[in-house]
């Protein structure tokens, strides 16, 4: 029978406890189920409102409150007329998520001095009142498609501000923004009706390659040219000398090495 020492049976209940401990944090969705927002990391980011604030993040802070003066109501409508269960509960996430964000950046409007509207624009009414007038799967869809497109549009520039911001409060409250508009794309596409063929495709990665690559071959060329007429009896003086230098420096370590092995033979034969 094997006999387990106290210590090592503490050690090993340690360890899997800790293991346990990492999993949770390593893997979120173990210790919280989805749809849940995750939390993020924003603690780390100061909220005192320093630094200069940009007309982009002004309009940051203004979209995100018009975001939730629309989608609000929407979900809420989400909720009374679909019929089917998955549309009504991202319906409701959605519009709990929103009242949440809505009021960080009402918080940092307030810190920052930044009017906020308290009406959707036209657009956004216009979204509203088409919903309004439909039923059934005919709401679902405009109600995916409109949120889907939308949500589409201020997620670059939700990134731009947080890359780009001197404000502290600015840039915390893009970073949260970040997280919850990442969570509402994927709970309209996990509906399985967004009609992807309607997005605007993103611009062609290779537009404004041609013009580096020409500023590039231009530099190469004008090296070329300087090494050839200018520059070249100046490298090729340093070269020269550089052989020079070496070749004395190796005749010295030659001759030091000779002289040593003339002393330990002379020494021996003594």
């Amino acid at each position: 029978m094997q006999v387990v020492r106290p210590g090592l049976w503490l050690r090993r209940v340690s360890g899997a406890a800790l293991s346990s401990l990492a999993l949770i944090f390593l893997v979120p969705q173990v210790a919280r189920a989805e749809p849940g927002v995750p939390v993020p990391p924003s603690e780390l980011i100061p909220d005192k409102a320093k630094g200069t604030v940009a007309a982009a993040d002004k309009d940051l802070v203004v979209k995100v409150r018009l975001a939730g003066l629309w989608e609000i109501p929407a979900g809420q409508m989400a909720q009374e007329k679909s019929n089917d269960p998955r549309i009504r509960q991202i319906g409701r996430n959605i519009a709990d998520q929103h009242e949440v964000l809505d009021e960080l950046a009402r918080n940092a409007a307030r810190k920052l001095g930044i009017d906020l509207p308290d009406e959707p624009n036209s657009d956004q009414q216009g979204w509203l009142d088409e919903m309004a007038a439909a039923e059934g799967e005919e709401f679902d869809q405009i109600y995916i498609d409109r949120l889907r497109a939308a949500h589409g549009k201020i997620f670059p520039a939700i990134a731009t501000v947080r890359a780009t911001t001197r404000n502290d409060t600015v840039r915390k409250l893009a970073q949260q923004a970040n997280q919850f508009v990442a969570t509402h794309l994927t709970l309209l596409e996990s509906s399985n009706i967004v009609d992807f063929k309607a997005l605007p495709t993103a611009p062609n990665p290779n537009a404004n390659v041609n013009a580096p690559a020409a500023a590039n071959q231009a530099v190469a060329a004008a090296n070329d040219s300087q090494l050839s007429t200018t520059n070249l009896p100046l490298m090729l003086g340093v070269l020269v000398a550089g052989l020079l230098a070496g070749g004395f420096a190796t005749n010295r370590l030659i001759g030091n090495r000779s002289r040593m092995n003339n002393r330990r033979r002379a020494y021996r034969r003594w």
